[in-house]
C-alpha cells in the first residue's frame, strides 16, 4: 500500500477513536434513536398544531412551551447532575418523555380534546417534555467526559455533534413520510400524526434501554447540599470565565434572532408550496449541511485559530438566513438552509469542545446547565420570538431582520470578547492561555 494511502486510514483510525470505548458506543447510539424520534415528532406537531389554527403565533407557543420549563428549572438541574448518578437521573428523564409521547399519541387518537380549534392539550404535554429536557440536558451534557479518555474529548465532541446532526437530518425527513401515510379498516384512526408519535414511543424505549446498559463510573460528583449558592455557581463561573461567556452569548443571540425552524410550515405551505414531505425536506437540510461539516472535522479537526473560526461561521450563518428569507425557490431555500447547519456546526463543536475543556469536572454539570439555558433560549424560546415576530411583519420580513441582526451579534461579539477572538488551538492549555481571567479565577463552589 502507498504511503498517501496509509496516511489515509491513519486519519480515518484516528477520527473515530471516541468509539474505542463501549459505553460511548451505547450512549450515541441511544441518541441516535432519541434525535430521530424527537424531530420527527416535532414534524408532527408543527404540522397539527399550524393545521387546527392556521396561526404563526401558536406555533411559536410550542417553542415557548418546551423552553418554560428549562427557564425556571435549568441551574436546579445543573446541581442535581453535579450531586447525583447522571445516568439515573438521564433514564428518569427520558421516561418522562416516553409519558409525554404516549400521551400525544393518544390525544391524536382520541381528537376528543384538540377538537374545534383547541391546541392547550398539546401545549401542556409539551411542557412536560421540556421539563424532562431541563434536568438531562446537562446531566448528559456532564457525563460525555466520563464515556471517553480525555484525549478523545474533542473527538467524541465533533462525533456527537456529527451523530446529532445526522439524527436531525433523518428525523424530520421520517415524520414528514410517516405524516403522509393513510392507514385503512381498523388501523383507519392511525393516520399522520398518530402514526408519527408511534415511532417516536418506540425510539424512546430504544433509547432507555441502551442507556440502561452503560457502566461507566460517573467521575467529578459533588456533595455540597442545595443552596443558593451552589446552585448560581454554575452561572457566576461562566460571568467570571469571559472565553465561555462569549462563546456561549454568541450562539444564544445569532441563534435566537437567526433561527427560521419554527417558521418553515409556513414557507412550506404559503410561499413554497411543498407540502408536508417539503416540510421534512426543509426541516432536514440544516442536519445535512452540519453532517458534511462535521464530516470533515472529523478528518480534518480544528487546529488554530478556532475563535475567528466561530465568528465567522456565525457571519455565514446569519447571510444564508438571509438569502432563505428572500428565496421563492426550493431548490436555492434547501441550499441556504444546507449552509445554514454547516456553519452552525462548526460553532457547535468550538463552543462544545470550550465548554468542558474550560470547566473542572465537579463544575461540569451546573456549567452545562447554563449552556443549555441559554442554548434553550436560541431554539425554544427563539421559535416564540420567530412566531411573534411573524405574527407582527409577516414570516419573509421576520427571517429577513433576524439574519441581519445575526450579522450584527458576530461583529459585537467580535469588539466585546476578545478573548474569544484569540483563542486559538481546542486543547485546555491553549483556552486557559487565550483566558487569562480563567486562569487566575478563584474556585467556584
Amino acid at each position: 500500500m502507498s504511503e498517501g494511502g496509509s496516511i489515509v486510514e491513519s486519519r480515518v483510525a484516528g477520527g473515530a477513536s471516541a468509539f474505542q470505548s463501549r459505553d460511548f458506543r451505547l450512549y450515541q447510539s441511544a441518541r441516535l434513536m432519541s434525535i430521530v424520534g424527537g424531530e420527527a415528532q416535532s414534524v408532527a406537531v408543527a404540522w397539527q398544531v399550524y393545521a387546527i389554527t392556521h396561526s404563526a403565533l401558536d406555533l411559536g407557543f410550542t417553542g415557548l412551551a418546551l423552553f418554560m420549563p428549562g427557564l425556571f428549572l435549568m441551574l436546579a438541574a445543573g446541581h442535581v447532575a453535579d450531586r447525583f448518578d447522571r445516568r439515573k437521573i438521564i433514564l428518569v428523564c427520558y421516561g418522562l418523555q416516553a409519558v409525554c409521547t404516549g400521551t400525544l399519541l393518544w390525544l391524536s387518537l382520541t381528537k376528543t380534546y384538540i377538537s374545534n380549534g383547541r391546541v392547550w392539550p398539546i401545549y401542556a404535554v409539551l411542557v412536560g417534555i421540556g421539563m424532562g429536557r431541563a434536568f438531562s440536558g446537562p446531566a448528559a451534557s456532564a457525563m460525555l467526559p466520563s464515556l471517553v479518555p480525555k484525549d478523545h474529548f474533542v473527538n467524541a465532541v465533533t462525533w456527537g455533534a456529527t451523530i446529532y446532526q445526522a439524527a436531525n437530518m433523518a428525523g424530520p425527513a421520517i415524520g414528514g413520510l410517516l405524516f403522509t401515510l393513510q392507514m385503512t379498516g381498523v388501523m383507519e384512526r392511525w393516520n399522520g400524526e398518530a402514526i408519527v408519535y408511534a415511532f417516536t414511543l418506540v425510539m424512546l424505549m430504544g433509547f432507555l434501554i441502551l442507556v440502561g446498559m452503560i457502566r461507566a463510573k460517573m467521575d467529578g460528583s459533588s456533595k455540597k447540599e442545595f443552596s443558593s449558592k451552589t446552585v448560581l455557581a454554575g452561572l457566576e463561573y461562566v460571568w467570571r470565565t469571559k472565553l465561555l461567556l462569549g462563546s456561549i452569548s454568541l450562539d444564544l443571540f445569532a441563534v435566537l434572532l437567526g433561527g427560521a425552524v419554527a417558521l418553515l410550515p409556513i414557507f412550506a405551505t404559503d410561499l413554497l408550496h411543498a407540502g408536508p414531505r417539503g416540510l421534512g425536506l426543509l426541516r432536514a437540510m440544516p442536519a445535512l449541511g452540519a453532517m458534511t461539516v462535521s464530516l470533515i472535522m472529523i478528518i480534518k479537526p480544528i487546529r488554530r485559530r478556532a475563535g475567528w473560526m466561530m465568528l465567522a461561521c456565525v457571519g455565514i450563518f446569519g447571510a444564508a438566513t438571509v438569502v432563505f428569507g428572500v428565496s421563492r425557490s426550493i431548490w436555492v431555500s434547501l441550499i441556504a438552509l444546507v449552509v445554514v447547519g454547516g456553519s452552525d456546526m462548526v460553532s457547535v463543536v468550538i463552543r462544545g469542545s470550550i465548554l468542558q475543556l474550560a470547566t473542572p469536572p465537579e463544575m461540569r454539570g451546573r456549567v452545562s446547565a447554563v449552556n443549555w439555558l441559554f442554548v434553550g433560549a436560541s431554539n425554544e424560546f427563539g421559535e416564540f420570538e420567530s412566531g411573534l415576530t411573524a405574527h407582527w411583519w409577516g414570516a419573509v420580513r421576520a427571517v429577513v431582520v433576524g439574519g441581519v441582526g445575526t450579522l450584527i451579534v458576530m461583529g459585537a461579539a467580535a469588539a466585546l470578547f476578545p478573548t474569544l477572538r484569540n483563542a486559538d488551538a481546542l486543547t485546555a492549555e491553549s483556552l486557559m492561555q487565550a483566558n487569562q481571567e480563567l486562569s487566575v479565577a478563584e474556585p467556584v463552589d
